[in-house]
């Protein structure tokens, strides 16, 4: 293989690896937990919270905890889907994305 064919597969590759960032960025990723509904995109930008309106106001310090717990379980959502769809990618660098 040729130094041209070797630059070639690298840039097919880097076009497929923007192509799946982009496809997994466009995806909406829901964590629901009790109370508390969040909604995260492919980018780990929140993009939707939904608080069940019976909540009372003594149960502020439980909301809390609740929306800690959505967002980083729908944040991991995220990471983890990116990792499986760019791990084809780079089977032998594990960790990478």
């Amino acid at each position: 293989m040729n130094m041209n064919q070797i630059l070639n597969q690298a840039k097919n590759m880097q076009k497929k690896m923007e192509k799946t960032q982009e496809e997994v960025g466009k995806m909406i990723f829901t964590s629901k937990k009790d109370l508390v509904e969040v909604q995260v995109n492919g980018n780990k930008e929140i993009v939707n919270i939904n608080i069940d309106k019976t909540i009372e106001k003594d149960d502020i310090e439980m909301l809390e905890d609740m929306l800690l717990i959505a967002l980083n379980d729908a944040l991991n959502q995220a990471a983890a889907e990116m990792e499986k769809k760019l791990g084809k990618f780079s089977p032998n660098i594990p960790g990478l994305f």
